[in-house]
């Protein structure tokens, strides 16, 4: 399989590997297909609602992995809050990785969904906490 020198980098040097203690919102999703289970934390500012630090844990292949790294240096790089973060869908991650095999378009399907439900949990939590 074929991929690009931006996946085999994120493959090879993931950026915001790790967990969040104290996280915010937390996301876990997975393919039980393929066996990928990828878990993404969100530590948000309360009244900016940036994104303040993003943190994955994966376990899975190499585009599984540089998916997780690629979503979270988007969300860091550029600042953003949540309704911004939610905009990002799996073509964007695709895009910033110069591609994806076809077969491992999945793995960008689940960085996308990760960060969603991370997202959710969030504002679950903060509506329950008012």
């Amino acid at each position: 399989m074929n991929y690009s020198e931006k996946v085999m980098e994120h493959f090879n040097n993931p950026r915001n590997m790790g967990e969040i203690p104290d996280a915010d919102g937390v996301g876990l999703v997975g393919n039980p297909v393929c066996g990928d289970m990828m878990k993404i934390f969100i530590k948000v500012n309360k009244d900016t609602e940036v994104i303040e630090d993003i943190k994955f844990k994966t376990f899975g292949c190499g585009a599984a992995i540089a998916s997780s790294s690629m979503v979270t240096e988007l969300i860091k790089d550029k600042g953003m809050t949540i309704d911004d973060a939610l905009k990002i869908t799996n073509k964007n991650v695709i895009e910033e990785l110069d591609g994806l095999p076809p077969v491992k378009k999945h793995c960008s399907v689940l960085a996308e969904e990760g960060l969603q439900s991370a997202i959710e949990d969030y504002k679950k939590k903060k509506q329950k906490n008012g």
